[in-house]
C-alpha cells in the first residue's frame, strides 16, 4: 500500500475573487482546438472567451466547459481589442515572434486579455501592431511549435499559477 487512495471529481477550489483574464482566438481551422481551450479555460475559472470566424463548441471535448465559457463571437479581431484595451487590459500574444519574451520569465498582468492565432498562420501582422507584449513557450525538440490547444493550456496555467486565489 503507497499511502495514496484514488479520488475523482474533486470539487473545484474556491476562488477568492473572478479571473480577470480573457482568451481571445483568431479564426481556428479546427473546432476541436477551440474546444479543447475552452475545456482548459473552464478548469481555470475563466468566465469568457472571444472568437472569431465560424467559432462552435463541441460539447464531447468541451465538456462542462461548453456550459461554463460564454463564448463570444465577433466579425473582427481589432476593435475588440481596442475595447479590451480601453477596459484596462493587458494585450498579451502568444506567437513565436523576434521579440517574445519567454513564458517562463513573463509576469502577467491580473487584468490580461490572451490572445491566440491560427493553428497554422498564428497572429497576422494586424493584430499584432495591437499587443502590448508577445509570449513565446521554449522549445526542445521537434517541430517547431507546440498545438494551439497545448500552448494555451501552458500559458493559462502559468496565469493561474501566478494568480491561483483569482
Amino acid at each position: 500500500m503507497t499511502g495514496f487512495e484514488h479520488r475523482r471529481h474533486i470539487p473545484p477550489s474556491e476562488l477568492a475573487r473572478p479571473r480577470e483574464l480573457v482568451v481571445i482566438c483568431a479564426p481556428m481551422r479546427s473546432n476541436v482546438n477551440l474546444s479543447r481551450i475552452a475545456r482548459v479555460a473552464a478548469c481555470c475559472g475563466l468566465e469568457r472567451m472571444i472568437c472569431t470566424g465560424t467559432a462552435k463548441l463541441e460539447r464531447r471535448i468541451a465538456r462542462d466547459g461548453a456550459d461554463k465559457i460564454r463564448l463570444e463571437i465577433h466579425r473582427t479581431l481589432t476593435p475588440v481589442l481596442s475595447k479590451l484595451r480601453d477596459d484596462g487590459y493587458r494585450l498579451v500574444g502568444l506567437e513565436q515572434t523576434t521579440n517574445s519574451r519567454n513564458l517562463h520569465h513573463y509576469a502577467f498582468a491580473r487584468r490580461t486579455a490572451l490572445v491566440i492565432g491560427n493553428e497554422r498562420s498564428g497572429l497576422t501582422d494586424d493584430i499584432l501592431a495591437k499587443l502590448d507584449d508577445v509570449v513565446e513557450i521554449p522549445m526542445w525538440g521537434l517541430p517547431y511549435s507546440y498545438n494551439v490547444a497545448t500552448a494555451t493550456t501552458m500559458a493559462l496555467y502559468e496565469y493561474c499559477r501566478q494568480f491561483p486565489e483569482g
